[in-house]
């Protein structure tokens, strides 16, 4: 996966700035990938910060990571805990995109997870191109509250 989204980054004009929303998995390695090639990294957090105050979330070193990384971080009006504002949110963040890469299964949303499908719908629709892949080492966490695509730890 870190080869395939190595070569997306590179892909970019060089004064391209990468977007992503503040997160584990995938967010992290990408974050990773555009600070290793001196791209420019914006990281989307929600404003409602007071979510994690005092509380422990998965991912939250992941999520501390990827902001580090971060050249620059926009504040959304979303809370992290609720699955359509996080919706919501990326699809501010693809409103603002000249380009999605999308590592998608093709799975269609089911309304609860794999928020994926929308946003290259949502993309798709405003005419934003998508460019879809999905690596084979890459697997689905079982569904719950916090499914996603697993990044195995060699790709790291």
């Amino acid at each position: 996966m870190r080869a395939a989204l190595r070569e997306r980054v590179q892909a970019l004009l060089p004064d391209a700035t990468a977007l992503v929303r503040a997160g584990a998995g995938l967010p992290l390695l990408f974050g990773r990938v555009v600070h290793e090639l001196g791209q420019r990294l914006v990281v989307l957090l929600p404003e409602r910060c007071d979510a994690f105050v005092g509380t422990h979330f998965p991912g939250q070193q992941a999520h501390r990571e990827v902001l580090a990384l971060a050249e620059q971080m926009r504040m959304l009006p979303f809370d992290p805990r609720n699955r359509d504002a996080c919706v919501s949110a990326d699809e501010r963040l693809v409103s603002g995109c000249g380009r999605l890469p999308a590592f998608w299964d093709g799975a269609p949303s089911s309304g609860q997870e794999e928020a994926t499908a929308h946003m290259v719908a949502y993309a798709r629709a405003r005419g934003i191109a998508v460019e879809v892949d999905r690596p084979a080492e890459a697997a689905r966490e079982p569904a719950g509250r916090g499914a996603s695509l697993r990044v195995p730890e060699h790709s790291r």
